[in-house]
């Protein structure tokens, strides 16, 4: 079962909560922020986001390794909630 967690964007600073049952991208449209998507599985990429701190909780099979250190895919990769900073995206 998923966990809440916070997003900060960092262009403005705003906070976003997103919930257990929401994932990212929803909670980012939500706010107001046009994300492009296409299979919303994490196996095209169409989402892929840079991130500048936080943990991330990759789940998608697209990114390499070490594109993981830089980016997440917004339709199904989450923050870890067991930490106390928010996910900073590049936004």
């Amino acid at each position: 079962m998923s966990s809440a967690f916070t997003v900060k964007i960092a262009s403005n600073g705003q906070l976003i909560e997103v919930s257990p049952d929401q994932s990212l991208v929803e909670a980012l449209r939500a706010a107001g922020f046009e994300i492009q998507t296409s299979c919303e599985s994490g196996l095209c990429g169409t989402c892929k986001t840079g991130y500048l701190s936080g943990e991330v909780d990759h789940q998608d099979f697209v990114l390499e390794p070490e594109e993981q250190e830089k980016f997440l895919t917004v339709c199904i990769s989450r923050g870890l909630a067991a930490s106390k900073e928010p996910l900073v995206l590049d936004l």
